[in-house]
């Protein structure tokens, strides 16, 4: 990066409740046992939600750097939907509001994506530039929202495990007064650990 402020940002890997395409959210599962070469061996300081799957991820990925936890950085706390698939959940009235509109919703017990989006958005401008970041799949669809050069709904953006962003801005007064970003590029981590461009 020649100037500017570029933060990276990437989402944690697999969990078992993933793979069965269960909402987890605050449930803290481990990732799925994987072999993965480090990312970046030269980072010292690596920044994530306080949940182990972001923990395992970061550590496997920055293998030198301290985390510094955080739980601004959560996934969305999905209530009384925690740990169940759409095909347990689509019968019932207050699921199907919720998908609609997951804005304003929540489930009960559980969050709101905009009072997902006030705290995420409120941890992410307060990372010192050039941070690298390891959270969920809900957390960065928000900051692409919300952040990235082209404007896209929530649910347009596909963000699988193991991706990596990268935000850049022109100054530090462009990122921190929540413009959006100048540029975006994504990488895919791949099992060699090695990044492909997509």
């Amino acid at each position: 990066m020649v100037g500017g402020i570029e933060l990276v940002v990437i989402r944690h890997l697999p969990t078992i409740g993933n793979g069965k395409r269960q909402y987890i959210g605050w449930t803290d599962e481990p990732i799925v046992p994987t072999v993965l070469e480090p990312y970046d061996t030269k980072c010292t300081e690596v920044y994530g939600s306080d949940l182990l799957r972001t923990r395992q991820t970061a550590a496997l990925l920055f293998p030198n750097a301290t985390y510094q936890s955080d739980p601004r950085f959560r996934e969305c706390n999905f209530g009384e939907f925690e740990g169940k698939t759409y095909a347990q959940l689509e019968r019932y009235p207050h699921y199907r509001s919720w998908v609609e509109d997951p804005t304003t919703i929540a489930p009960s017990g559980g969050e709101s994506l905009r009072q997902v989006e006030a705290r995420v958005v409120e941890a992410f401008q307060q990372l010192p530039p050039g941070a690298r970041l390891v959270t969920h799949g809900g957390p960065i669809r928000l900051l692409l929202e919300r952040f990235a050069p082209e404007r896209r709904e929530f649910w347009s953006w596909e963000v699988p495990h193991g991706v990596v962003y990268r935000f850049h801005w022109e100054t530090e007064r462009q990122w921190k007064e929540g413009e959006r970003c100048t540029s975006l590029s994504v990488e895919r981590l791949t099992e060699n650990g090695n990044s492909s461009g997509k």
